[in-house]
Formats: C-alpha cells, sequence, structure tokens
C-alpha cells in the first residue's frame, strides 16, 4: 500500500464527509449515521451511532480491498455546549494534514474554544486524543485508534 496515497486521500476523504456536512450515505447498520466517499480506486466510508456521546469506524478500502480503519469514542462532558462548539468542532477538521490523517491539527483557537489533538506512530499504527476546551474548561473529549489492515 502506497501509504502517501493513502494519506492524501484520508484528507481528501474527511474534508468531503464530516467536516464539510456533505457524503451522507444510507445507513449500513441498524440506527448508524453514515457518510461516504470515493475517488479513484479509494472508497471511504465513517460509520456513527450516537450524538452526544458517540462511537463509530472510518474504513478506506482499495479496489475493493479493505486498508486502513480508525475507531472512535467521543462525548461531550457538560450537558449543554456553548453556541460555536460544532462550529469550531468542523472547522479544526478541515484542517487535517496528509502527515497524521485523523483528526485536525495540534491546536486550534476559536474565540473562546481551543481544539487540541495528540496522535501517537504513523498511518500503520497509531492512537491518540482529541479535546475542546471552553474558556479554559474541557468539555468534549475523543478517544481515535487504527492502522492499516492487512490480510
Amino acid at each position: 500500500m502506497d501509504t502517501s496515497a493513502l494519506a492524501a486521500f484520508l484528507v481528501e476523504a474527511k474534508k468531503n464527509t464530516y467536516a464539510s456536512g456533505s457524503g451522507k450515505a444510507a445507513s449500513s447498520r441498524k440506527a448508524s449515521h453514515d457518510l461516504s466517499y470515493r475517488s479513484g480506486d479509494f472508497a471511504y466510508l465513517d460509520s456513527y451511532f450516537g450524538g452526544v456521546a458517540f462511537g463509530g469506524e472510518e474504513a478506506v478500502y482499495f479496489k475493493d480491498d479493505p486498508v486502513w480503519t480508525m475507531n472512535y469514542y467521543g462525548k461531550t462532558l457538560i450537558p449543554n455546549v456553548p453556541q460555536g462548539f460544532i462550529e469550531t468542532l468542523k472547522a479544526a477538521l478541515m484542517q487535517v494534514q496528509p502527515a497524521a490523517p485523523y483528526r485536525g491539527p495540534a491546536e486550534l483557537r476559536n474565540g473562546q474554544f481551543l481544539y487540541t489533538c495528540t496522535s501517537n506512530g504513523g498511518l500503520d499504527f497509531f492512537h491518540g486524543v482529541e479535546a475542546i476546551s471552553h474558556a479554559g474548561k474541557e468539555i468534549y473529549r475523543l478517544y481515535f485508534h487504527g492502522g492499516l489492515v492487512v490480510a
């Protein structure tokens, strides 16, 4: 697997699905929210459950064979998130980069919001944490992990 091509595709797919509000697809499992994107020989599927607390999986296929996956679980940590939370999260996710094509940048400030993302490992085997704070208090956290799929 050409990991540089995979990383470039992941960036493209992520910017054309949840972060932009595009790519909605038919539910693949009962009550799942699915987003999909295809370009050339690559196809991407993000399938998750929930909303305030949620979990899901992203998968990439190359020529219809699964080659990469990432699982995630996240939740808001307060009952009522301040206005601007979703906009901050989506703005961060639009800044995904090929060097770490999992979530957003290491840090993004948006008014009183601070988005952070740290990860360890490489595209083949990684894990990380994403968080958003508002006025200095953490209000959201997400854990993610994944890597290459080899048969």
